[in-house]
């Protein structure tokens, strides 16, 4: 089994189970952006796992585009809650409004940075994936 294939699955599946904790027993509402980042997340947790239990490791082919652009999102939107320049180009027009912390843990922590970190562990991981394919 490869490390790289199952770090980026455990950070896919412990991002999903986190974030369907918030909203589901801490009953935190998503903003837009955080439902754009779902989109990209969820996915990512099924898509590893059968990889992870298949040993696919062509799976960064398929990947890789979702994770990147869930890390563009999701740090796009760590800017946005930690850049009050940036909160007049906010989406969020409608609902919970994407510059609000649910959370700010050590002054700096927010659920989109943790979603941040996620997609970044995953993007890494299967960059790593791809060039150790290469080498063989």
């Amino acid at each position: 089994m490869n490390k790289s294939l199952l770090l980026s699955w455990v950070a896919a599946l412990i991002a999903t189970l986190g974030s369907l904790y918030f909203s589901e027993v801490l009953h935190y509402i998503p903003c837009t952006l955080c439902w754009y980042q779902r989109i990209f997340m969820y996915p990512l947790a099924i898509i590893l796992g059968i990889a992870v239990y298949r040993n696919d490791i062509g799976v960064h082919k398929y990947v890789l585009p979702l994770s990147v652009v869930g890390m563009l999102i999701s740090g796009y939107h760590t800017l946005l809650q930690k850049i009050p320049y940036l909160q007049q180009f906010e989406m969020c027009t409608s609902g919970v409004p994407c510059a609000r912390d649910y959370i700010n843990w050590l002054g700096f922590i927010t659920i989109p940075l943790l979603a941040f970190v996620a997609f970044t562990i995953i993007t890494v991981s299967l960059v790593l994936l791809a060039q150790s394919q290469k080498e063989r």
